[in-house]
């Protein structure tokens, strides 16, 4: 009988370790399923292609999957049903600053990148700003693109400052830019990452999502036993050459780290979910946003 295949699309970064890891041992494949990994350029191509169904599972900021259901994504998209049904990471989102830049005064009158502004984490950087003392008047945000191209922007000089997640965090600091904040630093819990699915394709495809739910736990139980950690950086650095092996250990750290990285068991952290949830409310168009149901289904989850 001839497996079922998912094509996953993912933002590129470290917390796609698991997945790497469930590809290299197989447990995608002994579960039952086959899973083919692509890496989005930014939120918009991702939602355009997960709503028209060339790809079936995403891999995605939860705030996306609000935003989409709330009609505020970043494209125009009609009918999305989509759900998260499993969380990914807590993350530990950077905001990673030009060497030039020392506080956040001197953001003033300056640019800085985004994926899109807004969907994602854009209300995590508005919120660390505000919180600083700065208004949207201060500064300008441009839709740049996911992490890798941001980074490339703001070391390029294009903009003076952008968020970055692992490994691009580590590369921008070992490369002398400046680490300005952390959300962890305003945020006591964040639901960053999570997979998300159509609800209509889940419903009619729970032999292959569930298969895909067994084989990413195997691969992120596996990843984040301390006896595999060695052979979890190497896996990592197969499948992103672009970290090099001095900056290898601080990735992992963040990476293995709860708070900053991966989160045990793929839960949804339900007070890191409201977080989210409030964010859009304020910076937001829709509203006071109060009912997670709309937006998580665990029962393939729990099922699985």
């Amino acid at each position: 009988m001839t497996k079922p295949n998912i094509e996953l699309i993912c933002f590129p970064g470290a917390p796609n370790l698991p997945i790497f890891a469930a590809q290299s041992k197989g447990w995608f494949e002994s579960n039952g399923v086959s899973v083919n990994l692509t890496t989005t350029p930014n939120s918009a191509f991702q939602a355009e292609n997960l709503a028209s169904g060339k790809f079936q599972i995403a891999g995605t900021a939860f705030d996306n999957v609000v935003a989409y259901q709330e009609g505020q994504g970043a494209v125009p998209l009609k009918d999305t049903d989509f759900f998260a049904f499993m969380g990914a990471t807590q993350v530990e989102l950077a905001f990673i600053t030009a060497p030039t830049i020392s506080s956040y005064e001197d953001i003033k009158g300056q640019s800085l990148a985004l994926d899109a502004l807004s969907t994602g984490f854009a209300f995590c950087l508005y919120e660390m700003l505000a919180k600083n003392g700065l208004s949207k008047s201060d500064y300008k945000m441009v839709p740049v693109g996911a992490t890798p191209a941001r980074w490339e922007s703001v070391k390029a000089g294009e903009h003076v400052g952008t968020l970055t997640i692992e490994p691009f965090t580590s590369i921008a600091r070992n490369q002398g830019f400046k680490v300005l904040d952390t959300s962890t630093n305003i945020f006591p819990a964040y639901q960053g990452g999570a997979f998300a699915a159509s609800r209509k394709w889940a419903a009619a495809n729970p032999d292959a999502l569930k298969p895909y739910i067994r084989g990413y736990l195997a691969g992120l139980a596996w990843t984040l036993d301390p006896a595999n950690r060695e052979e979890a950086t190497q896996i990592l650095l197969t499948n992103m050459p672009e970290i090099k092996p001095q900056v290898a250990g601080a990735v992992m750290n963040s990476l293995l780290s709860p708070r900053s990285g991966l989160t045990p068991k793929g839960a949804m952290l339900m007070d890191g979910v409201d977080t989210v949830l409030d964010l859009r409310s304020r910076y937001g168009s829709g509203g006071k946003l109060n009912d997670p149901t709309k937006y998580i289904d665990l029962s393939y989850y729990h099922s699985a």
